[in-house]
């Protein structure tokens, strides 16, 4: 009876070996199956942001997810879509001038000014840059959301080099002038011309389109129409150097 149970007990054991080897296949297939899905995912990601691109190469975008902040937040938005074309050339040098002198000549991204940035937040600069350009701000606005994180500056990436190649530099700064922030609630040079100057950005000054720009880093905190202390240097900074712009077509890419 005692060599009966010992060949019993081994035939159990020798019964189970085939179900542990069976298990790697198994395994095998549900990596597989896990790349697959991911696959599978990138393939959906990058078809659907490359539309989303090319519709917005034509059509404006109609609201972001700035936009819906504000508006969770009990905003109303003012915002008023105006072409390049019609808008006053003053509004796009002083872009260039105040956010990306080489907007015109960069692929997308100036790495002068984000190896610059970096090395000034490592030292402790008292404002925090972070050398984005106006492809780059584009990009943020109208895809994405604020605030930073790496996973965010990952896909800012990847719109940036979609919206460079295909928008063009002329698309991609009638986008930014167009949904930039410009106050609390207030969208776009037009609107904050008609905010703070009460007529559209078909005609501005120098000055006043100055202004403007100098309000996009803290737009909820700083006013064009009466500007104190910083914002009103800067804007005279600004004013300044688009003048520079002009003389030496900087912005010769908008045509």
């Amino acid at each position: 009876m005692a060599k009966s149970s010992r060949r019993a007990s081994g035939s159990r054991r020798n019964s189970g070996s085939p179900g542990r080897g069976s298990s790697r296949p198994a395994s095998r297939w549900g990596v597989y199956r896990v790349g697959w899905i991911i696959g599978r995912a990138i393939l959906w990601f990058v078809a659907i942001s490359v539309l989303w691109v090319l519709v917005y190469r034509f059509v404006p975008p109609p609201i972001t997810f700035t936009m819906l902040g504000d508006m969770a937040g009990g905003h109303s938005i003012s915002k008023d879509w105006m072409p390049l074309s019609i808008m006053d050339r003053t509004a796009a040098r002083a872009a260039i001038a105040g956010e990306d002198a080489k907007f015109c000549s960069h692929n997308g991204f100036d790495r002068e000014a984000i190896a610059a940035a970096w090395k000034r937040n490592e030292n402790g600069g008292k404002h925090i840059r972070g050398g984005s350009t106006i492809s780059q701000q584009t990009a943020k606005n109208a895809f994405l959301w604020q605030g930073g994180g790496f996973f965010r500056k990952g896909l800012e990436a990847w719109f940036t080099v979609l919206i460079e190649q295909l928008w063009g530099k002329k698309r991609i700064m009638e986008v930014y002038l167009n949904i930039a922030e410009t106050g609390i609630g207030t969208y776009g040079v037009n609107a904050g011309s008609q905010r703070y100057f009460k007529h559209d950005a078909s005609h501005l000054t120098p000055i006043e389109a100055a202004r403007i720009i100098a309000v996009l880093p803290l737009p909820k905190k700083r006013e064009a129409s009466v500007p104190a202390g910083y914002t009103r240097r800067y804007g005279g900074a600004i004013a300044a150097r688009a003048g520079v712009v002009r003389r030496e077509d900087m912005d010769g890419c908008l045509g």
